[in-house]
């Protein structure tokens, strides 16, 4: 190698090596913050039943029957007269836990792009035991602040540059750390009896390469869910994605059917499915839409199999069967099991929240390596 070209790569890694570091200590602190505001969000509904002991349903009370939905939906309405549109229930997902509603546009926070009212029921009395907006309990907030960092809408395009920024951080760490054919498994490795200026190197260095996967596909998939108006167009000119059903009830000199009726009209469609998520008619021409969950569906919280019932004769209006989704559809529906863990359970789960801590890790050795040589540089 020339002195020419030993220069020029010395003056290219210094650029590098600049831009990693003031990216790293600026943004890298935003990092952090979602990183760990990400691990505790994994759990984030048995964590906020362990801040409000309430939610919890005791074994006892577990071995009673549960009350009709038709039941709930009237405590719902008893409860919140003042809130006629629709109400989107999520089915308990064990036996001792809370069923929770959600409405969606109340008129208290419609400034805001994403702050349903939210309500707590006892499925085995039907009876109301919590009533917030999202945001007033812990870790809605902390939803919040990881997603859009407490400023709405606009926080969301602010993650998702800050995304992109980080996509540059890891390219130039990448840069910085890749190894001479000969150096790899120095590389790889922690190296014996070091300094401790050496061993904060090398924890840095190997959470970086060690953890790189996980960090990348946390923020790409972070990026795509902050910004889906955005990326959903893209992605439906690759391959055209599901557009939701334009369905409507007529209505008639009869009542609508109860929401246990719509349901069993909705399972008979699916009958290998368990019943996730029931949305009431938002008005006299609604409908009831009904989510159901099929083995093999990347997330069991949030299904995408459903099926809409007309309100007032039982009619199957529209239904989607999610294992026949295209691509496009398919790759969306992953987006948020990747990131939350669920794709694999438990297990993906921990290892999502464990990952969270990685940008901790990172930052701190690496402010602390910067210290260390300024202090040397200083010396002389």
């Amino acid at each position: 190698m020339s002195q020419t070209t030993h220069t020029r790569r010395h003056q290219w890694r210094r650029v590098w090596l600049n831009c990693h570091l003031y990216l790293g200590l600026t943004v890298g602190l935003v990092f952090v913050l979602v990183g760990l505001t990400g691990s505790l969000l994994v759990f984030y509904v048995e964590l906020d039943e362990v801040l409000n002991p309430a939610l919890q349903i005791s074994a006892d009370s577990a071995q009673q029957p549960k009350q009709p939905y038709e039941t709930w939906l009237q405590a719902l309405n008893n409860a919140h007269p003042e809130r006629t549109g629709a109400w989107r229930i999520e089915l308990p997902r064990d036996e001792q836990a809370m069923a929770v509603a959600r409405y969606y546009k109340p008129a208290e926070t419609q400034h805001l792009h994403f702050a349903p009212y939210m309500v707590w029921l006892n499925p085995y009395t039907a009876d109301v035991v919590s009533s917030r907006f999202w945001g007033q309990t812990v870790m809605t907030w902390l939803y919040d602040l990881h997603f859009t960092l407490l400023l709405d809408k606009t926080g969301k395009l602010i993650m998702s540059i800050i995304g992109g920024v980080l996509l540059i951080l890891f390219i130039t760490g990448i840069y910085l750390w890749l190894p001479t054919p000969n150096k790899w498994r120095t590389a790889l490795t922690f190296k014996r009896h070091s300094s401790t200026a050496r061993l904060i190197f090398d924890v840095h260095k190997l959470n970086g390469v060690y953890g790189l996967v996980l960090l990348l596909l946390l923020v790409i998939t972070g990026i795509l869910l902050e910004l889906p108006d955005t990326f959903n167009p893209m992605i439906n000119q690759i391959s055209p994605l599901y557009e939701m059903p334009k369905v409507a009830s007529q209505p008639q000199n009869k009542a609508r059917i109860s929401v246990d009726a719509a349901v069993n009209i909705a399972v008979q469609q699916y009958p290998q499915t368990q019943l996730r998520w029931i949305e009431t008619p938002n008005n006299t021409t609604g409908s009831y839409r009904i989510m159901l969950y099929q083995t093999g569906e990347p997330s069991q919280r949030f299904p995408k199999t459903m099926v809409w019932i007309e309100q007032y004769t039982g009619q199957v209006l529209a239904h989607k069967d999610a294992r026949q989704s295209g691509a496009g559809d398919t790759f969306i529906t992953w987006l948020h099991p990747l990131h939350s863990g669920e794709i694999a359970g438990l297990t993906g789960r921990w290892i999502i929240f464990i990952s969270g801590f990685i940008p901790a890790v990172l930052y701190v050795t690496g402010f602390i390596r910067w210290r260390q040589k300024r202090a040397v540089k200083n010396r002389f």
